[in-house]
């Protein structure tokens, strides 16, 4: 078997691609850059010129090649041989008629446990909003914790140190007392304290036993991360930005995380993502999946998940379950009481719509960042 052709199939705001090959069998992938996307399409042309021609069963050899290949690291290529990847793991299932688990040693699970996030950023909306998706039958749900900082919506108050703690706090008490004691709540700090805040509000919020704290500085030093993680009984989750698996043992020696969040369509597809389950493996530490993208990211998640023994939670894109985006494959993800059904199909066991980018015309998402009521630039 050779590759043909690697096809670009934009819809909406994400970026899939077909490997065809010359017996009939074509794989899918996807693009984890969401935001440049016409950057990482201009990566793929480029590995197009190597992939084609070549046997897709040589998975490892390809990634090999791909990341070695002219020296350069980053975000827009890891994106693109992710893609690749995810693409030829799906051929070689197919291939073999099995999911792409079996090929990855089997499977540990049926299911997994997955939580949606609740867009909603007071505390009496937050606490009404979990309420509802606990109703849905969820068991946890993720908590935007950063919440509008615009001079629009804020004042001077924002400023203060102890404003801004007992406030952020206030969200998660409501959001306990909403839900009761049988639910999880993962808070999403999405990069936005520094490190005195981010102590200060996990030692506030201790007592409302949250499942983890997500990204509560921006990830870039395991030292500052690993003290945060020190001061705090609330585990630490972090690792959705990073693009090599070295990055997540350097973490993961510093003590700086209890869950890593490997994203399959940006750190090079499930190749290194099963690499990154067996380092955390080896440090009693418990993966739980990014996933903000797109139907075959979720299906690629669902494949490693199905096949690693130390998979904790899935994340699920909210405007999936939400919005029309379930009508991009043929078959929609089954949902059972808060878990994710593992495909049982051949490769990562979906398909794309044939009409997928008339019914999703491309739409990328414009660069911006929020302007903090001061004039400074603040994470969302």
């Amino acid at each position: 078997m050779k590759i043909t052709r690697l096809e670009m199939v934009p819809a909406g705001k994400y970026l899939f691609i077909k490997m065809h090959t010359d017996e009939g069998i074509t794989g899918i992938g996807e693009v984890g850059a969401w935001g440049y996307l016409d950057g990482t399409a201009g990566v793929l042309k480029k590995l197009e010129g190597y992939i084609v021609g070549q046997d897709p069963m040589r998975i490892e050899h390809h990634w090999q090649y791909m990341y070695r290949s002219m020296y350069f690291r980053g975000s827009i290529i890891m994106s693109a041989i992710s893609a690749i990847d995810i693409a030829l793991w799906d051929i070689k299932g197919k291939a073999y008629q099995v999911p792409v688990y079996e090929l990855l040693g089997g499977k540990c699970r049926d299911k997994v446990r997955t939580y949606p996030a609740v867009f909603r950023f007071t505390p009496e909306e937050m606490g009404k909003a979990c309420l509802e998706v606990k109703e849905q039958g969820f068991t946890a749900a993720r908590l935007m914790i950063t919440g509008d900082m615009r001079k629009e919506v804020c004042d001077y108050e924002e400023g203060i140190y102890n404003h801004r703690v007992e406030a952020q706090a206030e969200k998660v008490r409501a959001c306990r007392e909403a839900v009761g004691r049988d639910f999880d709540l993962i808070l999403e700090v999405h990069r936005s304290m520094n490190p005195m805040e981010a102590i200060a509000f996990a030692k506030a919020v201790e007592p409302y036993r949250p499942l983890f704290i997500e990204d509560p500085i921006p990830p870039d030093n395991d030292e500052v991360m690993a003290e945060i993680a020190s001061k705090t009984a609330i585990p630490v989750a972090t690792g959705e930005r990073f693009i090599n698996i070295q990055e997540f043992e350097n973490l993961l020696s510093k003590r700086g995380a209890r869950y890593v969040r490997p994203d399959v369509c940006a750190l090079g597809g499930i190749s290194p993502s099963k690499k990154v389950a067996a380092i955390a493996e080896s440090h009693y530490v418990d993966l739980v999946p990014h996933n903000p993208l797109g139907p075959v990211s979720t299906a690629a998640c669902l494949q490693l998940d199905a096949a690693i023994p130390n998979v904790c939670i899935q994340e699920f894109p909210s405007f999936y379950l939400q919005g029309s985006e379930g009508s991009m494959i043929t078959q929609p993800l089954q949902l059972d009481r808060g878990y994710l059904v593992i495909p049982d199909g051949p490769g990562i066991g979906i398909e794309l719509a044939e009409d997928i980018t008339e019914k999703f015309p491309p739409a990328q998402r414009s660069l911006h960042c929020q302007i903090a009521f001061d004039g400074s630039v603040h994470d969302i």
